[in-house]
């Protein structure tokens, strides 16, 4: 006997990603049936679920690679067109917004692994650099981000003047600088050690205090200060 594919209509009514996400809860779903919501229909031959695994095993079933497919990637898999492609970029893209939305803005800073986890939703999926800073008050509390540059995939220009402009403006009264590693490495070159230190002498002369230089790459960071070598 020769067996057809089901279509998600025909499966159990528990089994349908829609229907086990309200009965049970979103965190109930895996991955793949999540993706399967957002491409809404399969094809004659696919089901939605079987294209959303398509496309996790693509990204290598990694949620962060993903989120670095460029739309004509996802559009490489056979049953995925512009609109679904288009659907599913822009719920990652909405993830990554609400981690990095107005509430941060309340967070007080104690740790380099604060501004980890407000960079790296930003920063960590990105194929080419962006330099920015977070500005803050006497109590640590972040006032601002601001991305002061983007570049290629080995570097973007940073413009000393424009950093202090920004902080003077906020009236901060302390900074951290961050950029990204689109390499993966996070261990800093020599032009990243000669930017911070100019940075944190020009931000001296306006009595702002430079506390540290994040480099994120991907899920893992590198800390000037955690290092000890913010002053060499």
């Amino acid at each position: 006997m020769k067996y057809k594919n089901l279509t998600i209509k025909q499966w159990s009514v528990e089994d349908r990603p829609r229907e086990k996400m309200l009965s049970k809860g979103i965190e109930s779903l895996s991955d793949a049936e999540i993706i399967t919501i957002l491409i809404g229909s399969g094809t004659k031959n696919l089901s939605a679920l079987e294209l959303a695994k398509n496309l996790l095993h693509l990204a290598g079933n990694n949620l962060g690679e993903l989120g670095k497919l460029k739309i004509e990637e996802i559009c490489s898999i056979n049953g995925i067109g512009e609109a679904k492609a288009i659907n599913i970029m822009a719920a990652l893209e909405l993830g990554r917004r609400r981690k990095f939305g107005d509430p941060l803005k309340k967070v007080q800073i104690n740790s380099s692994y604060d501004v980890f986890k407000i960079f790296q939703p930003k920063l960590g999926d990105l194929a080419h650099e962006e330099f920015w800073i977070l500005l803050m008050n006497r109590s640590n509390r972040v006032i601002d981000t601001i991305c002061i540059s983007k570049g290629g995939t080995t570097g973007t220009v940073i413009d000393t003047k424009i950093i202090l402009n920004k902080a003077l403006v906020k009236l901060a009264n302390s900074l951290i600088i961050c950029h990204n590693h689109p390499s993966g490495n996070t261990k800093p070159s020599l032009a990243d050690k000669n930017i911070t230190q100019k940075i944190k002498v020009a931000a001296q002369t306006m009595d702002i205090s430079l506390l540290d230089h994040i480099i994120i790459a991907d899920n893992t960071f590198f800390s000037f200060a955690d290092e000890g070598i913010l002053s060499d």
